[in-house]
């Protein structure tokens, strides 16, 4: 049984960059469709019909004919005319971020979120609940799909004007196929079709990738936008980090790229993890690590939350024991500063709610031991968006693919 409450509220738009591809390539509305043209007003600036043709370089006719393809996709809308410059004033058109929806859904080890936002990622409303990601996909999906469709019906939104889902899960995720790959703390979730079986009730492109790759993209986009080479580390259950580099997410060859909290490190010797092998940074300072750690001490804890609040109340075993998770993460994160040289490592988390006491570990073992060129400009910080990131994150992957020009091209008219 799930208890389910629900908030609406609007943000301040999430703007994100543009990259412009190759747009010579056919496309369902022509060599230069309406879906490329949608490309150049995706920055929210009005224009007109002359200068749309004197960018793409097509005949005036043909860019009328398709503003008026994307005007009833809706995707477009007039916003007011041109200055004159002697004759009848010229049109101005542009991006109508409210002429769809997407869905952005946060799937931790305990909890759930999930989002409907506009088409610049402003979040229209949210519902939560708690969760246990261990009961399978076809309970936690199910839960996702039936609050979808409560949230829809809640903000007056038909089904047709929901475009995309993003989700993120826990867990490594081949992005390819969407499929999580042998998850550590999901128990019948390996190669599960979560695109597949979502579309199945929602009949709409589904988005999947691990949950810190999308707090990357959702961090970046709230706080970081022009930031080219950034790190998201969560530390919460597990401990994982979203690589962005050149601009762009990297997943790696499998999928796997940013799993930090499966290496070694030296404090560890001998340490159990639950993946299997011993002396994992996961296995030292994440939350039920550092809370099992304090058991040991003597006090009295069951999880992370509890050493975060023992922190707020400022007791010292429990700030020193975060401080020294810190130091722990900082020394994995050392050899990544060296490797991709980000100038933003962002920390989120339920344990970074524990406030500086971990950031400041992270510090003093990264500052100390990574060249001074590489620390130079680098800003290790508590992440911006916060229990956010996510959200966000799914919303922009879902997003991108939704306003892509393949996304546009599979668009219909709305009835």
């Amino acid at each position: 049984m799930y208890n389910i409450f629900i908030k609406f509220y609007l943000s301040k738009p999430m703007w994100f960059t543009v990259r412009m591809v190759d747009i010579s390539r056919g496309a369902a509305l022509g060599t230069f469709g309406a879906s490329e043209l949608f490309q150049l007003l995706r920055d929210g600036q009005p224009r007109t019909r002359a200068e749309l043709a004197a960018m793409t370089g097509l005949a005036r006719s043909t860019v009328a004919a398709r503003v008026e393809s994307l005007m009833s996709l809706e995707l477009i809308s007039p916003v007011g005319d041109a200055a004159s410059t002697g004759g009848r004033p010229s049109s101005q058109f542009a991006f109508n971020p409210s002429a769809r929806v997407v869905l952005a859904a946060d799937l931790g080890a305990s909890h759930a979120t999930l989002a409907a936002t506009d088409l610049n990622g402003a979040v229209l409303g949210e519902v939560h609940t708690s969760i246990d990601i261990a009961s399978g996909p076809e309970a936690v999906l199910g839960w996702m799909v039936s609050a979808a469709r409560q949230l829809l019906d809640e903000l007056g939104r038909p089904r047709h004007d929901l475009v995309a889902i993003g989700v993120g899960i826990p867990g490594p995720v081949q992005y390819s196929t969407g499929r999580p790959v042998n998850p550590p703390i999901m128990p019948g979730w390996d190669r599960f079709d979560v695109p597949g079986w979502v579309q199945q009730h929602l009949e709409v492109p589904v988005l999947v990738d691990n949950d810190v790759n999308i707090m990357a993209l959702g961090e970046r986009a709230f706080a970081w936008p022009n930031s080219e080479h950034l790190m998201f580390v969560k530390v919460a259950t597990g401990i994982g980090a979203g690589v962005i580099s050149g601009g762009l997410l990297q997943r790696g060859a499998q999928g796997i790229a940013g799993d930090i909290g499966h290496v070694q490190v030296a404090r560890g010797a001998g340490v159990p993890c639950h993946c299997g092998n011993r002396g994992c940074l996961e296995a030292l300072a994440s939350g039920p690590a550092i809370a099992r750690s304090l058991r040991e001490a003597g006090l009295d804890v069951s999880s992370g939350r509890d050493v975060v609040e023992l922190v707020k109340r400022g007791n010292i075993e429990a700030i020193q024991a975060v401080r020294q998770a810190g130091r722990d993460i900082g020394e994995v994160l050392t050899a990544a500063v060296s490797l991709i040289n980000p100038s933003v490592i962002a920390i989120g988390g339920s344990m970074a709610r524990a406030g500086e006491h971990l950031i400041a570990g992270v510090r003093e073992v990264v500052y100390t031991r990574s060249m001074p060129l590489a620390t130079e400009h680098l800003s290790i910080v508590q992440s911006s968006a916060a229990e956010n990131a996510a959200v966000l994150g799914a919303s922009m992957l879902a997003i991108h693919h939704a306003l892509s020009p393949e996304g546009v091209d599979a668009l219909s008219p709305r009835a």
